[in-house]
């Protein structure tokens, strides 16, 4: 299963996790950096200074719950 971890980079380059959101769409064309960070946005960070929100994606074994890293991390600039 596909999940995003979502961080957020403090004033000293450390990041902090805010939460990992599942991905659930079936229509691989509706997957976009752009709408992967609106949800967090809307989710777990909601404000005008979202440069700082970042994610990762990863992927969850649905039987043992175990993350693993699928690909590189996606930030906003």
């Amino acid at each position: 299963m596909l999940a995003y971890e979502f961080y957020l980079n403090d004033s000293d380059g450390n990041k902090s996790l805010l939460g990992i959101l599942p991905e659930r769409r079936k229509d691989p064309n509706r997957i976009t950096q752009k709408s992967i960070l609106g949800w967090g946005r809307m989710l777990l960070y909601d404000t005008a200074d979202g440069r700082r929100l970042f994610f990762e994606r990863v992927a969850m074994n649905e039987y043992t719950g175990k993350f693993f890293r699928s690909g590189p991390s996606l930030k906003t600039y």
